[in-house]
């Protein structure tokens, strides 16, 4: 095709790309190409350059150069994929790369984040393969369904929550495992950090068991002092101890049929790990106080966020215990580590925020969505879910943005670059939180008043020598900031001479 008219048939539907490159005037002349095909096109060069184009509204496709330097790909694929979840997304690739993409299987070996894309193309990108790719891009974003954040979880969001939400590999290998074993009478260990998800990991597992249509019976054994944890699990007869005037069932009867859930089982004491143990082995018991042996017919998971190899060789967890309890681990993935499934958990966060606060937000912007990736979330899942039910309820606007995040979250990302606070010293961490939000009032000015610094100011209710000295205290470079600087909207002029997008790029460098 290249060489050849575009004729009506051959020419693509208009719509609005977004062509992301590190190198500025590949992606500019590839921009200005699809403008002169009736694209909406606009270039960007690297991902926080993209972040105030993809705020502007949703975009039909994107263009990403699949080399972007560090998680760059993962971090804008996410970002549209939130945004804009009927975007087309096209990643250009070294010729191999992207051919083996085409392969079943070979989207695993490619830099992270390539492997939501719905189009691959090889790079240098030819222009029939690059319409070819976008074509078959946008058809996949329109088939996908649409993501209503407004709306109350449904039943389908409900068993998506339990079978816990998540698309990364690593979360895809714990549901995995999770189909393996539900039918087994297996006892499973669950491990991970505090907030990870391993009670929801564990309610899993019983849905998916023939067990569903009993009882999930969780006991959190670290709340617990000995005694009440031992009549809390086995139950105890009337008179067994002051205050026990009826029998009382334990958690383990009302749990048969059914599974019952230990969780931070590194708590229990050495007495109460004995008894756990004869549990475990025969599944009988006795009430405490009581004469009379139980036997029940349940499963068993247990949970911990501490290391029990190390607590056995300090002496403190039985080593007999641990070998029974460490039949099937699963071991829960940091969320930090599984940043690429931000995006889909705060969505399904902002969906029971918004359902709890009663008010309209639509999603969140470009520059909130890349804060949440950018945040080393210590506190994991629980700690996202905090923060999205606290923007909602605290934010104004009808798209949860910078200032409406928690602090921690907010503080390290920087309106001119999204940059960590990386090594600031604690002292400046109240400086850097404060600036956050007239970072992002001065940004929003100058959107609503098309990037017109003038009438930006005038807005904010200052004058333009005001507006300046902000900026360059608050470290903004207003020029870089303009997308005008960029390639954006329909381009009139021919189209380049050259016929592949490296001329092109040749052609804008001279």
């Amino acid at each position: 095709m290249n060489g050849r008219p575009q004729t009506s048939e051959t020419r693509p539907p208009q719509g609005r790309v977004v062509v992301v490159d590190d190198d500025r005037r590949m992606a500019s002349a590839t921009a200005q190409w699809l403008c002169s095909l009736g694209w909406h096109a606009s270039a960007a060069a690297g991902v926080d350059e993209s972040l105030p184009l993809l705020s502007r509204g949703p975009c039909d496709a994107c263009v990403i150069d699949g080399l972007l330097p560090g998680d760059g790909v993962a971090r804008l694929v996410a970002t549209v994929r939130a945004a804009a979840p009927a975007a087309g997304i096209v990643i250009g690739l070294p010729a191999a790369m992207a051919a083996a993409a085409g392969r079943p299987g070979g989207a695993g070996a490619l830099p992270a984040g390539c492997g939501a894309a719905d189009a691959f193309v090889a790079t240098p990108m030819r222009d029939d393969e690059l319409l070819a790719a976008l074509a078959r891009a946008c058809a996949s974003g329109r088939n996908r369904p649409a993501v209503a954040a407004t709306k109350a979880p449904s039943t389908a969001a409900v068993a998506a929550e339990r079978r816990v939400l998540g698309a990364h590999p690593a979360i895809l290998q714990v549901l995995d495992v999770v189909d393996r074993i539900a039918d087994t009478p297996a006892t499973v260990l669950i491990t991970g950090e505090s907030g990870t998800g391993k009670s929801l990991v564990a309610r899993a597992i019983h849905q998916a068991s023939r067990r569903r249509a009993g009882r999930f019976v969780e006991v959190a054994c670290g709340s617990l002092s000995e005694s009440l944890l031992e009549s809390e699990l086995f139950g105890h007869v009337a008179g067994a101890f002051t205050g026990a005037t009826v029998d009382r069932d334990g958690k383990f009867l009302q749990a048969d049929g059914g599974t019952i859930f230990l969780d931070e089982i590194a708590t229990a004491s050495p007495a109460m790990q004995v008894k756990l143990l004869r549990v475990l082995q025969d599944f009988e018991f006795e009430s405490v106080g009581g004469s009379r042996t139980h036997r029940v017919d349940a499963r068993v998971i247990l949970a911990t966020h501490e290391h029990l190899q190390g607590l056995v060789a300090q002496g403190s967890f039985r080593a007999d215990l641990y070998w029974r309890i460490n039949v099937v681990a699963i071991e829960m993935p940091a969320l930090h580590s599984r940043a690429s499934d931000i995006p889909l958990l705060a969505t399904h966060f902002l969906a029971r925020a918004v359902a709890k606060a009663g008010r309209r937000v639509e999603g969140f912007t470009a520059a909130a969505l890349d804060a949440l990736l950018r945040h080393g979330w210590p506190g994991n899942v629980r700690e996202l879910e905090h923060a999205v039910e606290r923007a909602v309820f605290l934010g104004r606007g009808p798209l949860i943005d910078i200032a409406d995040l928690p602090p921690a979250v907010a503080v390290g990302w920087s309106a001119t670059g999204g940059d960590r606070a990386g090594g600031a010293r604690p002292a400046a961490s109240l400086k850097r939180a404060m600036a956050v939000p007239e970072r992002q009032l001065i940004l929003d000015a100058l959107r609503r008043h098309g990037w017109r610094r003038d009438e930006a100011a005038r807005s904010l209710g200052i004058n333009r020598t005001t507006l300046y000295k902000k900026a360059k205290r608050l470290g903004m470079d207003l020029s870089a900031l303009d997308p005008s600087a960029a390639v954006d909207g329909a381009v009139d002029g021919a189209r380049p001479a050259a016929s592949d997008h490296a001329s092109r790029a040749a052609s804008a460098s001279r």
